[in-house]
């Protein structure tokens, strides 16, 4: 049986900071997950807090309230210091990463406004480079670009919805499809992106287009490989702001995150297996010494002196409700709170409504220790007390709690080692 300092399952935003955090800090880390997490499904941008329940402008201050009138939230055990030490961490992070010089721009001061591909604006605290530049704060027209050949992004639509909402706007489809192919998903544009010939044809087909005062958006597919570098020379080509738009999924800048983390964790020696799947732990007492694995029809064990818990909520599978809505965690076997009583009222007719079962997941300490686990610390969307969703919250929380939660291990073993030298 291998052994390892920590074991983190999952590999979702909270899973990759819990696991490069730690191995930064000289722990041996091995990384169980079933696939690549939510963040291909992401959008890519670091939502700490938009609405509470209206908009927020100032998440930076408002954290303190939440914490004040939310004490069960996971920000309330964090603290906002904490949640901007994680956010300079990240953006630091991503600055020296893979794809530097590719960069995150934004914090904890204010929200920026981002349309959605259906022109809706959406706080953001902290996004890419490739984003900002779509602030819809800013009171320039925009003319949004799409490709008849991308069935996921409708420019026209877009730009309705914005003109909607008070900002002039014109779209356009460019009939430029990657190597002539019949559908291409956001992937293949992205790629055709990171071609030099792509994009001039793209800005030979824009320039006689576009008026004097219009920034230009695109669909979030500007380059995989080298975005930093595609996003510039069309800023440059076009002599105008261009920004990306998030899209459906899979998503080219979660994607990107993605490849940063993994890249850097493996650079400081950390290990990634997907295709696992954690089925149980072996306990003794309140600390967890191994977790059994399941890798295709073989199950294995692994030894591991703490354990970080980053599966995510009921939409990746972290958690689930059986047939008698009975919910339960997937990989430890961890309680579940905040889940309504049987006849209760589980869920609301609105889709934004307050769902009484939409704040259910692990309860934890100040720690991030689950009731009874001396050396289990739960990050992410399997934690109780929030609404990501309607808080638009939740890759604040992923982040902060998988740095924090990394923190405390690293803690947890030099206090020990301190005190024996």
């Amino acid at each position: 049986m291998s052994h390892h300092d920590v074991v983190v399952i999952g590999t979702g935003l909270a899973g990759l900071t819990a696991a490069l955090r730690l191995a930064e800090g000289g722990a041996r880390v091995l990384v169980l997950a079933k696939g690549v997490g939510a963040t291909h499904l992401s959008a890519g941008t670091i939502d700490v807090l938009g609405y509470m329940p209206e908009r927020v402008e100032h998440p930076g201050e408002a954290l303190g309230r939440l914490a004040a009138e939310r004490p069960e939230h996971p920000y309330a055990l964090l603290g906002a210091d904490a949640v901007a030490a994680s956010v300079d961490w990240f953006k630091a992070r991503v600055a020296r990463g893979s794809l530097a010089p590719y960069g995150y721009q934004g914090g904890l001061e204010e929200n920026l406004l981002l349309p959605t591909a259906l022109g809706v604006p959406r706080p953001s605290a902290v996004v890419p480079e490739t984003m900002a530049g779509g602030d819809l704060r800013r009171d320039a027209p925009v003319f949004v670009v799409g490709f008849r050949g991308y069935k996921d992004f409708h420019p026209a639509l877009l730009a309705e919805t914005l003109r909607r909402n008070g900002t002039a706007a014109r779209s356009a489809e460019l009939d430029l499809v990657p190597e002539g192919r019949a559908d291409v998903n956001s992937l293949g544009y992205a790629r055709a992106f990171d071609d030099p010939a792509f994009r001039a044809e793209v800005t030979a087909q824009l320039v006689g287009r576009l008026r004097a005062d219009e920034r230009v958006a695109f669909p979030a597919v500007l380059g995989i490989a080298d975005p930093h570098g595609a996003w510039a020379e069309l800023e440059q080509r076009l002599a105008r702001p261009v920004f990306e738009v998030p899209t459906l999924p899979p998503s080219v800048p979660g994607m990107r995150v993605f490849a940063i983390l993994r890249e850097a964790l493996r650079r400081a020696g950390g290990r990634v297996i997907l295709n696992s799947v954690v089925t149980g732990a072996e306990r003794e007492g309140g600390r967890v010494g191994a977790v059994r694995v399941r890798v295709g029809l073989r199950e294995e064990r692994r030894g591991c002196d703490w354990v970080v818990l980053a599966t995510g909520g009921f939409a990746s599978g972290g958690l689930e409700l059986d047939s008698r809505w009975t919910a339960r965690e997937t990989a430890l076997g961890l309680p579940v709170a905040g889940v309504p009583a049987p006849g209760d009222e589980r869920f609301s007719p609105g889709y934004f409504d307050d769902h009484p079962i939409a704040r259910a997941g692990v309860a934890v300490d100040a720690e991030l220790r689950p009731a009874g686990y001396e050396n289990v610390l739960v990050a992410g969307a399997t934690l109780a007390g929030a609404e990501p969703w309607r808080e638009k919250s939740g890759d604040g929380i992923s982040l902060a709690t998988g740095y924090r939660a990394a923190e405390l291990v690293l803690g947890a073993v030099r206090e020990p080692a301190a005190a024996g030298s």
